[in-house]
């Protein structure tokens, strides 16, 4: 069975949308009639809206589903399939608890490929856009080992824990951007609206007046002057940025150069390595071979340099040598991480240790961003302090001195 967004009119007249699931279009619309509903439209799940069927795949165009969302899917997913429930029944009621539509089509969709008698990891690698290629493998290895229900539920702690740690991420961001903003509002306003009345007076004085009252007035009147031209300046810069990055190469260099700047490399290093140990070992629980294991965690990495440093490590393990060795020599991963993975592979617990391993990355990770965080408070409360002063000084300069002058 195929599943089919369609558009009807109900008996009040009102457009409702949703998916059903049927052998052919035409048996669509006789459900939809039987319940009362007047077809409008109907098209493939699969295909975009106003298309025929040779229209683009609905997997090249679905949209990347929220953290949350995919979470959510997995962890019903895993519950189902625990309770014996076969994957097209799990798949069905997966998509019936869904609100979304978008998402309900595409649950449907796998759950015909699966029908159709491909495997779920199969029909999951045909929407790259919402499961990875680290998920699909794992569904492979959980299929092939008969042990899905158990790896789902690994995957559905894994996207779970990646969620929170994101949102964790985000809400710590929240608060010093804003704090940024504020303060850099602020300024811009006093400069441009209040500044100017207030320094009006000492313009056209015939003294000199004082370097600190010049540069605040040629501020002013710069921004007063070019404020729109410096928005627009600012926007191409980043516009531009981003462009040149998208070239391979020029991202790798500029990687490069982060990995080399104190204290962000760091933080760079951390993240990314607590995420490549996190999905290594997920996936060696799963059953997933380390030679396929390590190609697939290398991929997770964001950083272009880290990620050439992990396809170094594994031509080094598929070489004969040792994991911790290939790590080692790479200098770029943490020695903690190391000394771990030495001691799994000379345990045989690889899995756990590197599970310990990212467990620890993040929890420092978390520690240092709290502590940047606790820093950026009182900074940017100086930062606003100085430049009030640094105001307040340059109008009052010239007033002590005129003061001076006339006692």
């Amino acid at each position: 069975m195929t599943a089919y967004r369609y558009k009807a009119l109900n008996a009040q007249g009102k457009l409702v949308k949703g998916v059903l699931e049927g052998d052919s279009e035409r048996q669509v619309r006789a459900s939809l009639r039987g319940k009362a509903l007047r077809p409008v439209e109907i098209n493939e799940a699969n295909q975009r809206q106003g298309e025929g069927k040779s229209g683009f795949n609905f997997s090249q165009l679905f949209t990347r589903v929220s953290p949350g969302d995919l979470a959510l899917i997995t962890r019903q997913l895993s519950t189902l399939i625990e309770s014996n429930l076969p994957i097209d029944e799990a798949l069905q009621a997966a998509a019936q608890q869904s609100r979304s539509a978008r998402i309900k089509g595409m649950l449907l969709q796998v759950r015909s490929r699966v029908a159709e008698g491909h495997t779920l990891a199969y029909a999951m690698a045909e929407f790259p856009q919402v499961f990875s290629e680290m998920y699909c493998a794992m569904v492979k290895a959980g299929e092939h080992a008969g042990y899905l229900g158990p790896v789902l539920t690994q995957l559905a702690d894994y996207t779970e824990q990646r969620q929170y740690t994101g949102q964790k991420l985000k809400m710590a961001m929240i608060y010093p951007f804003v704090l940024i903003a504020v303060a850099i509002a602020v300024v811009l306003l006093l400069m441009v609206f209040v500044v100017p009345q207030l320094v009006g007076i000492f313009a056209h004085s015939d003294r000199e007046l004082p370097l600190l009252t010049r540069g605040l007035i040629g501020g002013s009147e710069f921004l007063q002057a070019y404020w729109l031209w410096l928005i627009v300046g600012i926007v191409a810069f980043i516009a531009g940025f981003r462009y040149l990055l998208r070239d391979r190469g020029r991202r790798k260099r500029w990687h490069g150069f982060l990995l080399k700047v104190p204290g962000v490399s760091r933080l760079l290093i951390s993240l990314d390595t607590a995420r490549f140990a996190s999905t290594l070992s997920i996936l060696m629980a799963s059953g997933v071979p380390l030679l396929e294991s390590l190609r697939i965690a290398g991929e997770v990495l964001t950083n272009l340099v880290l990620r050439q440093d992990s396809e170094a490590v594994a031509e080094r393990v598929q070489e004969g040598g040792s994991l911790n060795r290939a790590l080692q020599q790479s200098g770029r991963f943490p020695p903690m991480m190391v000394h771990m993975v030495a001691s799994g592979e000379a345990s045989g617990e690889l899995e756990t240790m590197l599970a310990r391993s990212a467990t620890n990355q993040e929890r420092e990770l978390e520690m240092t961003l709290g502590t940047i965080m606790g820093l950026l408070e009182p900074f940017m409360i100086v930062f606003m302090g100085g430049t009030v002063f640094a105001m307040v000084a340059a109008i009052l300069l010239p007033i002590f001195e005129l003061n001076t002058m006339v006692n």
